[in-house]
């Protein structure tokens, strides 16, 4: 091997290490995905990260109405069973569901809840129309993540 080939395969080397290492500082720099929630009805289903999260530390009162929006939606049909779970992480933490951001339930610890399609489209619960906003709340006294769905009539 001449001094050149060395020379050469040296700078490969200190130029693999280094695109090696800002790779590494690009990925370090990405923020943690949030925990997950579900809401599945009849075989499908739709999951989101949340819309607003603060790693577990209450949001912001003035942050909360740009949290109520949503970016995923699924079609209900109102005589289906709708099915909310939550990663753990939620629910060791509280959470609530809310219907056009007012509270549907109780506040739960468990993974898994579910509703009846037809309350997401009852006047009586606040509904109206045929597409219905529908979130997530984690946190008891203070609201810690929202994850936000559009709920969808159909036939």
């Amino acid at each position: 091997m001449t001094i050149l080939q060395s020379v050469v395969r040296r700078r490969r080397a200190v130029a693999a290490a280094g695109a090696v290492s800002a790779g590494l500082l690009v990925l370090s720099a990405c923020d943690k995905p949030t925990p997950m929630s579900t809401i599945t009805v009849g075989s499908s289903s739709v999951n989101s990260e949340a819309t607003c999260y603060n790693d577990g530390e209450a949001i912001k009162t003035s942050e909360l109405a740009k949290c109520l929006k949503a970016d995923k939606s699924i079609t209900v049909d109102p005589d289906e069973t709708v099915r909310f779970g939550v990663d753990p992480e939620i629910a060791d933490k509280s959470w609530t569901i809310l219907l056009n951001g007012q509270p549907l339930t109780d506040a739960s610890k468990k993974t898994y809840r579910t509703i009846p399609g037809s309350v997401f489209f009852n006047a009586q619960y606040g509904a109206s129309g045929d597409t219905t906003f529908v979130s997530i709340k984690a946190g008891e006294k203070d609201v810690e993540g929202i994850w936000s769905f559009k709920l969808k009539k159909g036939a």
